[in-house]
């Protein structure tokens, strides 16, 4: 058995979770989520926990009854705190600027690039250098954060570019004559 699945997921008070054969909803003070359940995994509920266990005989039950289970506790955490990724702009003349659904973005193009959110999405810049990304579905905000990312790498030798807040990037030493 996965070591991760051991583990039961708590629900703490306000977060409300409705079952079904094929589908886990998750409800709380900010919003709603779903998940669709693998069928190697079966999900029971104790009181305010919830258990993942691999059904028998199903291949990989184990391994997903993991996957499940750290996508309930990312849920849970979602409806509840939420989640943010920072992203820091690095390089002269490079800005953002959030307008409604939309991120401006200034990064050295002939062009402006104009980044949609998806729904339930947030974006902030505190400063015209820092790009701040909420939302209630982890994966949804790592990936707006990857795709904004994305336009611009951060490149080795300058270290010029968008980047995570907390990536480090190890500078290439230039060649030498």
């Amino acid at each position: 058995m996965s070591r991760i699945a051991k583990y039961p997921v708590e629900l703490p008070k306000g977060v409300e979770v409705t079952l079904s054969a094929a589908e886990i909803s998750v409800k709380g003070p900010l919003g709603t989520l779903k998940q669709a359940v693998h069928p190697a995994v079966t999900i029971e509920r104790e009181g305010d926990k919830l258990q993942c266990k691999a059904v028998a005989g199903a291949e990989n039950g184990s391994a997903q009854s993991g996957t499940m289970r750290a996508l309930l506790a990312n849920m849970v955490a979602g409806v509840t705190k939420g989640f943010e990724r920072k992203l820091t702009l690095v390089g002269v003349g490079y800005r953002a600027q959030a307008q409604g659904a939309k991120l401006n973005l200034t990064l050295g193009f002939s062009h402006p690039v104009v980044h949609d959110m998806p729904a339930g999405i947030k974006v902030e810049t505190p400063t015209q250098t820092e790009i701040v990304i909420k939302g209630i579905d982890r994966q949804v905000v790592g990936q707006v954060a990857a795709e904004v990312r994305g336009y611009r790498p951060p490149e080795p030798y300058k270290g010029k570019g968008v980047r995570y807040a907390d990536e480090v990037i190890v500078l290439k030493e230039t060649k030498k004559k």
